[in-house]
């Protein structure tokens, strides 16, 4: 290693305040986490860190200017061990940064050295919580390997499908092939997780990550959990009552038109919208439209004939 004064960019002089400030900008700027596509920087990481370990410790560093000691911390002369610190330690009690130890090393950060800690909980937010660099909680542990990237897809889902929460098939790009069930209340945009199903990585696959599109339907309508529907009912149906079948989400179902019925009634269908998160459903509401037909001569003759309720102005409510 070359000298810790020259790799930390300080004075032979500096005080403690100078070598802990260079060391915090370089900790910052090399930090493995920040560079993972450079692994030159998990190098310079490591000499800046050991730099600091031997100049931020007086002892160190008087045994270091007085020739005693290398730039890796080990006795220039052959009586420097067996010190106060014990089990072989030559530097005292301290455990500090052992040569060698860095990024993906053996050792990691060891000992009690709690100078560490603070720097890195300033830098990075204290994530690593038991005081090493990368983060875990975890003293001696080298950094986590990453898992595998996610994969995102889209599904279509048809607008009956969504309301009635049916599964889907996926076919995902690693080849196999699931079943997908929505979630209540889905709606374009939804997104569903399935873990592991990404591509692979050293600590594992990604996830995928599908993303819904309810497609629009020819002729019903979504409004918040209820389905709306528009129903073409004859004349006679409307004026005499009958009975019809209606489209719904789930199937055709008979329906009864009242009698004496005008376009805009709406009927309710409970329970036949879209699923609401707790189980519940929202309903289909009906609105009856009078379907006359053009040209039908037998018609205009029988109402030409009519005389019920001509003086009724069923525009009133209007204003004219």
């Amino acid at each position: 290693m070359a000298d810790p004064y020259s790799i930390l960019n300080v004075a032979r002089n500096a005080d403690e305040k100078a070598i802990k400030s260079a060391y915090r900008k370089l900790a910052k700027e090399l930090h493995p986490d920040r560079n993972q596509d450079n692994p030159k920087a998990a190098d310079r990481f490591a000499a800046v860190t050991q730099a600091y370990d031997l100049l931020s410790d007086k002892d160190k560093r008087a045994q270091y200017d007085r020739g005693e000691i290398d730039e890796n911390g080990q006795p220039k002369m052959p009586f420097g061990f067996g010190g106060a610190g014990g089990g072989g330690n030559p530097f005292g009690g301290r455990g500090g940064f052992r040569p060698g130890a860095g990024p993906g090393g053996a050792g990691g950060f060891q000992g009690e050295s709690g100078d560490f800690s603070s720097i890195f909980d300033e830098l990075f937010g204290g994530a690593g919580g038991g005081g090493g660099p990368f983060g875990g909680g975890r003293r001696g542990g080298a950094r986590p390997q990453p898992k595998g990237a996610d994969v995102t897809y889209r599904l279509s889902v048809s607008f009956e499908d969504a309301a009635a929460l049916r599964p889907q098939r996926v076919s995902l790009a690693n080849g196999k092939t699931i079943e997908l069930k929505l979630p209540a209340g889905v709606e374009t945009g939804t997104q569903r997780r399935l873990p592991n199903q990404g591509e692979a990585g050293p600590a594992g696959p990604g996830d995928a990550i599908v993303t819904i599109e309810v497609q629009p339907h020819r002729f019903f309508k979504r409004e918040g959990d209820n389905v709306l529907l528009d129903l073409p009912v004859r004349l006679d149906e409307a004026v005499l009552g009958a009975k019809v079948k209606v489209p719904t989400v789930d199937g055709a179902v008979m329906v009864t038109i009242p009698k004496g019925s005008t376009s805009g009634k709406t009927l309710r269908l409970g329970g036949k919208g879209f699923h609401r998160e707790g189980g519940a459903r929202g309903d289909q509401l009906v609105t009856l439209l009078v379907d006359l037909p053009a040209g039908d001569a037998e018609l205009e003759k029988l109402v030409e004939s009519w005389t019920g309720d001509r003086d009724r102005n069923p525009r009133a409510g209007l204003g004219v």
